[in-house]
């Protein structure tokens, strides 16, 4: 048996197997970076199950369940690619949470804060940017799915983790998106573009929604990408009551998935037990 180790060519290795297999390029990334945490970590020990079990409790005491699991799940793939299932380290047990935390909760006011902070900056991309990922529900790296083409017929043809799936943009949103494509001389492929005509990542987008926290008065733990898209959820849930629709919409395999996303804060749940009227005296 080939003695375990974990080096940069080894990872390299399982990285270019994951993107043969199509695999996010966002998952690609974060599986790199966890693995490359672990190998640093690790210094000149040797990998082996107690070494790896030290690691996993000190996960434990620095991180949040939900990240020591993401890069156990890291470590597990490049395990199992490298044939060293004995190796393998268990997941924690996560019991799904029923509410929200409010401090990371986004609401409909902090998100029209938000896109009018965009607007008095001067940047209509970001304020569209935030329009198109809350009026769609469309995950970040999915925004180079928005082009001008989609603009013009109303739907957009998602491509992501293997499945496809249309998304249809609101009249309201092409008719703000149209005179922005006029402006930017855009007449096919992606809206939204860097400076050099490339699609925006991830990061450029996180970055920039993190700059108007302050002038929006929005916490900075409520403001990320992603947080636009539970928001749509929620308010798709609250009045459609279509839990399986939904999922199709956002593209999840699972509706237990999808719960997760339309599930209310702590205080809101509260305020619904308290309308019961169901206190006597």
């Amino acid at each position: 048996m080939t003695t375990p180790v974990l080096t940069a060519a080894t990872i390299g290795r399982y990285l270019s197997y994951l993107q043969e297999r199509e695999r996010a390029a966002a998952t690609l990334q974060k599986y790199a970076h966890d693995l490359n945490v672990l190998r640093e970590w690790l210094g000149e020990r040797a990998l082996t199950k107690q070494t790896l079990l030290l690691w996993k409790e000190e996960l434990i005491s620095k991180r949040a369940p939900a990240t020591v699991n993401t890069m156990l799940a890291a470590l597990n793939g490049y395990l199992s690619f490298m044939g060293w299932l004995q190796l393998r380290l268990r997941p924690l047990r996560i019991q799904r949470t029923l509410f929200q935390d409010e401090r990371r909760e986004l609401d409909r006011q902090e998100y029209v804060r938000l896109v009018v902070a965009a607007q008095r900056k001067g940047s209509q991309r970001l304020s569209l940017i935030l329009q198109t990922i809350c009026a769609t529900g469309i995950r970040v790296s999915e925004l180079r799915f928005i082009t001008a083409e989609a603009v013009a017929t109303g739907r957009a043809e998602i491509s992501n983790k293997g499945k496809r799936r249309i998304v249809f943009l609101p009249d309201k949103l092409r008719h703000l998106l149209q005179p922005y494509l006029h402006r930017q001389g855009i007449t096919a492929g992606p809206v939204f573009l860097s400076r050099t005509g490339k699609a925006l990542d991830r990061s450029h987008i996180w970055r920039e929604m993190k700059a108007l926290c302050q002038s929006a008065e929005v916490s900075p733990e409520k403001v990320f990408p992603h947080n636009l898209r539970h928001l749509f959820a929620r308010t798709y849930y609250t009045m459609e009551k279509d839990l399986s629709r939904l999922a199709d919409i956002l593209g999840h395999s699972s509706v237990d998935t999808t719960r997760i996303y339309t599930a209310e804060s702590g205080i809101v749940h509260a305020r619904q037990v308290g309308r019961l009227g169901l206190v006597v005296t």
